[in-house]
């Protein structure tokens, strides 16, 4: 029996239509993913001739020179404009080892099938291919998620978590890498805060990111209720009358396994105990 789906298809498709034509207003954490991506590849001292752009938006991921880019999009507006194509994560209409860059900035969180596509990614990944992902995580959106629990709670009303989407925090972003079969696995987390006037401007930010509520089974807030949100929002808002806002970008690092790939060191095959480095260190200042 199959699971069920947490997230819409059509209404993911839809909301990234609607975003397309206006995204550049609104892509702010996307660049930030970009350019978290943009540090980690520097680091990276090879080269790279067939790359993928895993939810491409805008296609504003520049390829390292000289290689070819393949583009896929789960919109059909924002494929058609990068010249890629249309597709979900979890199925990609890829070859085996098409690839040795597989780049996957801003649509992971919303992906049904999440291990499913880490294991297609990996598949379409060369040996020693890089793949480099970031989405928005467990922790964002701190205040927005206070504020509709305490309103629909004073409401007496249920749904208060189905109505914002389910968070991968960083830790089990990193078990997924493993179970996806990655070598060398890496995942770690920044914050960003962003400052509101209202919660209008917020959730304008969200619709424009197409992060808008693409879950299976909806529930929209009723006017009174977004009234009630927006006040309890601004009532968190500082001297100056605007209320912060936050944002982990959870970014996922993992290699195709390749034989001439460095290995962890095998369990227990340390030269020096923990005591001992311990007994070592235990000259600091005392109290």
């Amino acid at each position: 029996m199959s699971t069920p789906a947490i997230f819409s298809a059509a209404a993911r498709r839809r909301a990234r239509d609607r975003a397309a034509g206006r995204f550049a207003e609104h892509d702010f954490l996307r660049a930030q993913m970009l350019d978290g991506i943009a540090d980690r590849l520097l680091a990276v001292k090879r080269d790279f001739a067939d790359v993928l752009d895993l939810g491409c938006f805008d296609a504003a991921f520049a390829p390292p020179p000289g290689a070819r880019v393949a583009r896929l999009d789960p919109g059909f507006a924002f494929a058609r404009a990068a010249g890629g194509v249309q597709g979900d994560e979890d199925h990609l209409p890829f070859a085996d080892a098409a690839f040795d860059l597989v780049v996957a900035a801003g649509t992971l969180d919303t992906v049904n099938d999440l291990p499913g596509a880490l294991a297609l990614i990996r598949r379409v990944l060369r040996p020693d291919g890089l793949f480099l992902g970031a989405f928005v995580g467990a922790g964002s959106l701190a205040t927005l998620r206070a504020v509709l629990r305490a309103v629909l709670r004073a409401a007496e009303e249920e749904q208060a978590v189905a109505r914002l989407h389910p968070q991968i925090d960083v830790r089990s972003a990193g078990d997924l890498l493993v179970r996806a079969g990655f070598a060398l696995p890496v995942a770690d987390v920044e914050t960003l805060t962003v400052r509101y006037s209202g919660l209008g401007r917020l959730l304008d930010d969200l619709r424009g990111m197409a992060a808008g509520n693409i879950l299976a089974e909806r529930h929209p807030l009723r006017r009174d209720t977004l009234a009630r949100a927006a006040a309890a929002f601004a009532a968190r808002a500082e001297a100056d009358g605007r209320t912060s806002e936050r944002f982990d970008l959870v970014f996922l690092t993992g290699w195709s396994p390749a034989p001439d790939q460095p290995k962890p060191a095998r369990r227990g095959s340390a030269t020096t105990s923990l005591a001992a480095a311990l007994r070592a260190g235990d000259g600091g200042a005392g109290r």
